[in-house]
């Protein structure tokens, strides 16, 4: 589901440690591969980990850990 409305956190401006649950995607083209990948609308996810630097994110999405870059986190909208 990709929804482009204001409203939500985006999962990119979450500190280490925050969790929270999916909401939507604000980009179609990520929404569908992070759906791919097993990010789905209704899934926890917790920060575990962000490079420095706008680097990569390391990410716990319900039971498995997963590596994002900036742009995959920014299109994660948690509620």
């Amino acid at each position: 589901m990709v929804v482009l409305t204001a409203g939500g956190k985006q999962l990119s401006k979450a500190k280490r440690g925050a969790a929270g649950v999916v909401s939507h995607y604000s980009s179609e083209q990520a929404g569908s591969k992070l759906m791919a990948m097993g990010v789905l609308p209704g899934s926890e996810v917790v920060v575990v980990r962000k490079a420095p630097f706008g680097g990569g994110w390391y990410v716990k999405v319900d039971n498995f850990y997963l590596a994002l870059r900036e742009e995959e986190a920014a299109s994660i909208v948690l509620q």
